[in-house]
């Protein structure tokens, strides 16, 4: 059989190929000759040949077929067999395949083998690829080894056995005598991989970390050493002495200064001493800056030696490197909470990087711009987020807008101050706010009694120079609505009033019913403000002509309301008039109210009394009005008046169970509560409203809901609201279940959560079995 051709040669053949079919016929040729080779038992080129294959599956090829070829090349007396084996024994196996197994012996022979280059190609590739298996076989080796005066071999085993330790945590403590020497050695390179393995000990074992603190003045000489030491050309880089060295001891300090004050204290001058002294023109001396700034902020170090440490953070935006300034916005975002008055020493330049090109450092910009907010500098932060939100891409504008709700809203100075910059807002990103944003909005608004007139009017004007944002066009049909007749009447203040008729109003609601730019959702708030009016509006005829209208609508839900309001109109209109006082029906703390968005919604209120007479002028505005008077009575009725049951009658499905909610679920951040309704006109099916929120730092994501009850029972569960619940409580994911329960059946559940929570998928059953008799009986 003919010579193998060389892997040079190989290598140029398979260069020159044009095409990938052509390179693949050149690879599977090559291929079919090596396999021949193998099976003829050709030990002359078995060298040669598994070199080939491990080029060849660099490239992406199969070579699974070498692998027992490798462990025939690893048993072989020559070095350069074994120099190859060993290489494709990294390559080609791994501990899941059974077959790296068979070389345990052969690795063991060699560590114990006379010519220390062939130890380290077994200590490197029990180092690589080891299994637990294996480690546990040839610790005893390792820890031999350890004790060698050989540097060469030093330096590789100890970086094997922080593999072993890896593999088997047990069986650390074999390695803790052999550890007393490790950083009196001279060898660069021992040292670095002692240090690499006294952090791995130290993360994996309170004890071990506990006993290696004494070490932490031997370490603080080593890197005095490093600092003060002159040029030396063998560990000289832009500069500095050995920087990989000092990274990695910098890290050994943060782990073993963090929560000792003895520790802490023996390393704070040389963390002062690094921090001055390194040279920052170049990248290696910002890296040890870096790792110096992270080793202060997580051990107990003192105040000034924090402030030094910002000031670094501080410089790096400046730099002109885009990782170093998105390393130091990063950084800055963690010590923000901690140290809060130092970061706002860099308040201005953090603005500036709002400017920045990169997007990744725009972001980070604007998440540490946000939490720099207080109440000293709202005013001015605020301008610059406003201005920022303005120019910046859409990909920022939904969470930006959601800052500046949040900052407003715990910050802001004054309710017109607050009103204004919500308004800002949705004028400049309404789009892209989040769906809670117009009902929070309006719940400020409902407050803010003394601004009634001011908003409604600078609303109005909104509305005059842009109807393509939903959610500003939402909440000005809605103040329109409640507050027209002082729109009207120019009872405004605060500012100039302007002279609007009630015509001029109504033309730009009905303005938002035909608009091409109108969802509709928009549609619904605009026929509901034009229906509250009818009891503010002496143009009661031409409401109930746009009314009508709508009565045949292809939106379904809009027919129905304008069907409903037709209603009002005929049937019900002596109720009428009486819709801007108050409905109140309260029972169990609870009600519900008929909101412009047509939805039932469930409120809970913080309130120990019932109201049990629902007459027509004790009933609140279905479709608005903020004069509430109610009627509190201690006693309560059974029967309601007639024009609250012809009220009932109207809303149809409206029912109040008084069924006192209940927590379903609360573990890891995460909590589920269930409140209760009745459905009419069947008593026997209860439906159950899930609220799902999230108290963690970050949003739980692909959320989803399952229940299961026993076969007496019958359940339907419906789409939820969303599938990522907010974090810091900021929204709620609700979802609707319905159960029949025919046999009156105590009623059971299995939930199943699963969810997806800072990139980790979690997943969870729990059992709910205390549920209110109310809700089954």
């Amino acid at each position: 059989m003919p010579a193998p051709i060389r892997l040079r040669e190989l290598i140029r053949t398979i260069r020159t190929a044009r095409t990938q079919a052509e390179e693949r016929e050149m690879i599977q040729k090559e291929c079919a000759a090596i396999r021949s080779s193998f099976r003829e038992e050709d030990n002359t080129y078995r060298c040669r040949n598994v070199a080939k294959l491990l080029y060849m599956h660099m490239l992406g090829y199969p070579a699974h077929f070498g692998q027992l070829e490798c462990l025939k090349l690893i048993a072989s007396q020559k070095f350069t067999d074994k120099r190859i084996g060993y290489l494709g024994a990294m390559l080609l196996l791994d501990e899941r395949q059974d077959v790296h197994l068979l070389m345990t012996n052969c690795i063991k022979n060699d560590l114990n083998h006379s010519t220390q280059y062939v130890q380290g190609l077994a200590l490197c590739t029990l180092g690589c690829m080891g299994s637990s298996e294996m480690c546990r076989d040839l610790a005893g080796e390792v820890e031999k080894l350890l004790k060698t005066s050989n540097s060469y071999l030093r330096k590789k085993v100890t970086l094997c056995a922080v593999h072993v330790i890896r593999k088997v945590p047990e069986l650390m403590e074999m390695f803790l005598p052999a550890t007393k020497n490790l950083l009196s050695e001279k060898n660069h390179g021992v040292l670095h991989t002692s240090v690499v393995l006294l952090t791995e000990m130290c993360e994996r074992s309170p004890d071990m970390l506990a006993h290696f603190r004494k070490l932490v003045p031997q370490l603080v000489r080593i890197l005095k050493n490093l600092i003060m030491s002159g040029y030396s050309p063998e560990h000289d880089v832009s500069g500095i002495s050995d920087p990989f060295l000092q990274v990695r001891i910098l890290r050994l300090l943060r782990i073993l200064g963090k929560g000792d004050d003895d520790s802490s204290e023996a390393m704070n001058d040389i963390l002062a001493q690094v921090a001055t002294n390194t040279e920052t023109s170049k990248n290696v001396g910002n890296a040890i800056l870096y790792e110096t700034v992270l080793t202060i902020m997580d051990i107990k170090s003192e105040s000034g030696l924090r402030v030094l440490a910002i000031n670094i953070l501080g410089r790096f935006l400046l730099n002109n490197d885009k990782n170093i300034r998105y390393v130091a916005l990063t950084s800055l975002l963690k010590t923000v909470q901690t140290d809060h008055n130092a970061v706002q020493r860099h308040r201005s330049t953090i603005v500036d990087c709002l400017k920045d090109l990169d997007v990744s450092i725009k972001r980070r910009a604007m998440e540490l711009s946000f939490a720099l907010v207080n109440g000293n500098n709202i005013r001015g932060m605020m301008k610059e987020l406003l201005y920022f939100l303005d120019s910046c891409d859409p990909e920022f504008k939904a969470d930006c807008a959601s800052g500046v709700f949040l900052a407003a809203e715990k910050y802001a100075p004054s309710k017109r101050w607050h009103i204004d910059t919500i308004m800002r807002v949705l004028t400049t990103a309404g789009s892209y706010v989040r769906d809670d944003s117009v009902p929070n909005l309006i719940q400020l608004i409902t407050n803010s009694v003394e601004m009634h007139a001011y908003t409604v009017q600078r609303l109005y004007k909104a509305l005059l120079d842009d109807i393509s944002q939903q959610p500003l066009v939402q909440v000005a049909s809605w103040c329109i609505g409640e507050y027209g007749d002082l729109l009207v009447s120019g009872q405004c203040e605060e500012e100039e009033p302007i002279q609007v008729t009630e015509d001029e109003v109504l033309d730009v609601l009905e303005g938002l019913l035909v608009s091409n730019l109108s969802t509709p959702v928009t549609r619904g708030y605009a026929l509901t403000a034009i229906m509250k009016l009818s009891t503010r509006f002496t143009s009661v005829n031409r409401i109930k002509k746009v009314v009508s209208i709508y009565g045949s609508s292809i939106d379904v839900e809009l027919q129905q309301r304008a069907v409903e309001y037709n209603a009002l109109f005929k049937k019900y209109d002596h109720m009428r008039n009486g819709f801007h006082l108050s409905l109140l029906m309260i029972i169990n703390f609870r009600f519900f109210v008929v909101l412009s968005s047509f939805k039932m919604v469930q409120v809970c209120l913080s309130c120990l009394c019932v109201v049990p007479i629902l007459q027509a002028n004790d009933l609140l505005d279905l479709l608005g009005g903020n004069d509430v008077v109610p009627v509190i009575q201690n006693t309560v009725s059974t029967k309601p008046a007639s024009a609250g049951g012809e009220l009932l009658d109207l809303l149809g499905d409206l029912s109040l169970s008084g069924i006192p909610p209940m927590t379903a679920y609360n573990k890891n951040g995460l909590k589920i509560d269930f409140t209760f309704e009745r459905a009419n006109p069947n008593p026997n099916i209860a439906v159950i409203t899930i609220h799902a929120s999230n108290s963690t730092e970050a949003d739980m994501t692909d959320f989803v809901f399952q229940a299961a009850v026993p076969k007496t029972f019958q359940l339907q569960l419906l789409s939820p609201s969303s599938n990522v619940v907010p974090a810091l409580n900021q929204g709620t994911v609700t979802q609707v279940i319905r159960v029949l329960n025919p046999q009156k059946q105590q009623l059971r559940m299995r939930i199943k959560l699963t969810y997806t929570h800072k990139g980790s998928a979690v997943q969870d059953l729990a059992e709910v079995n205390n549920f209110p008799p109310q809700s089954w009986q």
